[in-house]
């Protein structure tokens, strides 16, 4: 799971940048609308909404944004219909991409994605062009630093976790969706708190770019999770961390 590990070792150094420009703001205000919406307003019965309020607090969000942003998703609030849609394409090298995004105007939305795809040697493609290369997963960071990777396993795996390894600085944890709670809970529980921890799509094999194309890729990535709309993007690439660190 190199490819995917290193990347959101990235996405979580990027996101203070991202909070003082205030698109994390943006981004998760849609995420608790279209959870609200999708699963009502009780954070309690739905997981997706409980999970999108902690990030937003984790964001030092304010509560006052929260709720506005949970009475528009159920209607209580007037506000622009967004519609949740999955975008997919390929990027430099054939890389398979898959891009969520929260729109009000798909036509917008859709011309926009294809610009920055062309603009980066890529190209976006039919529904379900590359969606069969990944996997639904629950996605876990936490750092190694002052962490035993036996106890941080036993710890992981008694709770539900499918799938613990090491990477770089990082213990990578994979679970079943089902079970992503229970293993959160259980960490941070223990005192353990995560870097990254997310409902993600994780691919099931990556493709090795280097040169020109890894430089084409970082910043397709990087235009792509920089626009509004988008909220999540996703890829099968694995590029060195030494070309990484170069571009970014």
């Amino acid at each position: 799971m190199s490819g995917h590990s290193k990347w959101h070792s990235i996405k979580h150094k990027k996101a203070a940048t991202d909070a003082k420009r205030g698109k994390i703001f943006t981004k998760l205000i849609k995420e608790i609308s279209v959870a609200a919406r999708m699963g009502g307003g009780d954070p309690e019965g739905n997981a997706r909404l409980r999970k999108a309020i902690s990030d937003a607090r984790g964001m030092n969000m304010p509560q006052d944004n929260i709720k506005r942003a949970v009475m528009k998703g159920t209607g209580e609030l007037a506000g622009s219909a967004i519609e949740e849609i999955v975008y997919e394409g390929y990027g430099p090298g054939g890389v398979a991409v898959m891009v969520e995004v929260f729109t009000d105007n798909r036509n917008r939305t859709v011309g926009e994605l294809r610009h920055v795809f062309d603009k980066y040697s890529g190209n976006l493609g039919e529904n379900g062009c590359v969606a069969w290369m990944f996997t639904k997963r629950g996605y876990i960071l936490i750092p190694t630093q002052g962490l035993n990777e036996e106890e941080a396993m036993n710890i992981t795996i008694e709770a539900g976790a499918d799938d613990f390894s090491t990477q770089g600085d990082n213990y990578e944890i994979m679970t079943a969706p089902e079970s992503f709670d229970a293993v959160l809970v259980e960490l941070k529980g223990q005192g353990i708190e995560p870097t990254t921890a997310e409902i993600s799509m994780v691919p099931q094999t990556y493709v090795k770019l280097e040169g020109k194309p890894a430089q084409q890729m970082i910043k397709l990535m990087d235009a792509l999770e920089d626009h509004d709309d988008v909220q999540d993007v996703y890829a099968n690439f694995d590029i060195e961390e030494s070309e990484l660190a170069e571009v970014m």
